[in-house]
């Protein structure tokens, strides 16, 4: 068995594919597709937030997907994966090209994202956002 077919890499992969699926959802501003890939108990973390914010469990991501996505556009693309030593953790470089629904204003962030898995779902996000 080689390192690409081992257990450990099928499961980093099958994360990996799930958080396509949530990227892609999010990308289309269908929050509610979007949480079939989290955990009901998942935690999204803004570290650069000021102060930093912390959203627990379903009906709290619900609401922030669906105001970001009342707000704004956007497109979530995945530059660069990290796996780690844990299959069920990945650190991800992702970018979001949007734009402000009321005043047309396009924008571009980056992001370092920590990513933990359970079950096949995204249960813990950390994200680490530069706004360009």
């Amino acid at each position: 068995m080689t390192p690409t077919d081992s257990p450990a890499a099928a499961g980093r992969q099958a994360n990996l594919d799930v958080l396509e699926r949530a990227f892609a959802a999010a990308s289309r501003a269908d929050a509610d597709e979007q949480l079939q890939y989290y955990c009901d108990d998942a935690v999204l973390e803004v570290v650069f937030a000021s102060p930093p914010l912390c959203f627990e469990g379903r009906e709290q991501l619900s609401e922030l997907l669906t105001r970001a996505y009342d707000l704004n556009h956007l497109v979530l693309t995945i530059d660069e994966v990290v796996p780690c030593a844990d299959p069920d953790q990945l650190v991800v470089e992702f970018h979001a090209q949007g734009r402000v629904h009321e005043t047309g204003h396009e924008f571009d962030k980056q992001y370092i994202g920590r990513f933990w898995f359970r079950d096949g779902r995204i249960a813990r996000q950390r994200e680490f956002a530069i706004t360009r």
